[in-house]
């Protein structure tokens, strides 16, 4: 009689025990499908409340560089378009004061400033101003495409659109990493763009050159998602082309009709951009611009280009020659 006695104690202590293991587990179920509903709910707004645009331009200018983005603002990216945003990217670590104040009315005025608060600016930094302007653009936006391009650049946006259109129409899977392409560019061991690190090969991996680039969104997203685990070089556009060396699906596209380098070609009337204008020069060419349709009112070539061949070892890639804007 005792042992069945305490047999059913057993059991009722087992049976509360189980119960009281169910409601724990199903508390913890319940927190759990809590934690990532918010999360979910948290990612859809972050994603909701970006705004979406085509393209966004992101210009790369110094705090004292006013005269430049004016001119900017008053030629090439003049023309109102809902699905262009532009930004100037500046640096705001360890400036005057007084500078600080100015940047503060000309963002009231135009809206258009991106200012990076952990950046020095100086030319020493241009690489992590691209890095960190990447990753506040992923964050605060939605986009198809980005142009990177300084302030020395101009751009004829609608013949830029119409390519990205085209290219579009074709429902290509690829992302895209589309500038003029350099890939026998020797590694600089002296001077302001010397690369002391560089140990990877002889050469500069192929990179589009810094004057004006896109990039698909995905690929601006791989770089700011991998911020803390890319190297850094001094020269921002080898940079780029490094950290996208390795990614998948990708088309490179080389075009010459980007006059990207560091001294320009000269003038041809099929350019898209085009790089190393003075702001007189870019008013001249915007005026003869909108009033003709066309870029140049002689059309000259200051030196020979290039078709990138990237059936051979990058050191062959890029031999210079007549016949090619």
């Amino acid at each position: 009689m005792t042992f069945n006695l305490k047999c059913i104690l057993l059991k009722k202590m087992n049976i509360k025990l189980n119960i009281f293991s169910l409601i724990l587990i199903l508390i913890a179920l319940l927190s759990v499908h809590s934690l990532i509903s918010n999360s979910c709910d948290n990612l859809e707004d972050n994603f909701i409340n970006k705004i979406k645009y085509r393209l966004i331009v992101i210009i790369l200018t110094s705090p004292d560089n006013m005269k430049n983005r004016d001119v900017i603002r008053k030629t090439w990216i003049s023309e109102k378009n809902e699905n262009i945003k532009h930004l100037f990217a500046i640096g705001t670590l360890d400036i005057q004061s007084e500078q600080i104040e100015t940047l503060k009315s000309e963002q009231q005025k135009y809206n258009d400033l991106l200012l990076l608060p952990k950046l020095e600016d100086s030319y020493n930094t241009l690489t992590k101003k691209v890095l960190q302007s990447f990753e506040k653009i992923y964050e605060q936006y939605d986009f198809d495409y980005l142009l990177k391009c300084d302030d020395d650049t101009y751009v004829f946006l609608h013949q830029l659109m119409i390519n990205l259109d085209s290219r579009d129409s074709k429902k290509t899977e690829k992302e895209l990493y589309w500038g003029f392409f350099n890939g026998k560019a020797q590694v600089k061991r002296s001077g302001p763009w010397k690369e002391p690190d560089w140990n990877i090969c002889d050469y500069y991996l192929p990179y589009a050159l810094g004057g004006g680039y896109v990039l698909s969104y995905n690929l601006v997203k791989f770089i700011a998602l991998n911020a803390n685990l890319l190297r850094l070089f001094n020269a921002e556009d080898v940079s780029v082309g490094l950290w996208l060396a390795p990614i998948a699906n990708v088309e490179k596209k080389h075009d010459v009709r980007f006059d990207t380098e560091y001294r320009s070609r000269g003038c041809s009337n099929q350019y898209i951009i085009t790089h190393k204008q003075e702001p007189e020069n870019m008013r001249k060419i915007h005026d003869f611009y909108m009033s003709t349709g066309t870029l140049c009112a002689t059309e000259i070539k200051i030196r020979m280009s290039y078709q990138y061949n990237w059936t051979v070892p990058p050191s062959q890639c890029c031999n210079r020659q007549t016949g090619i804007i």
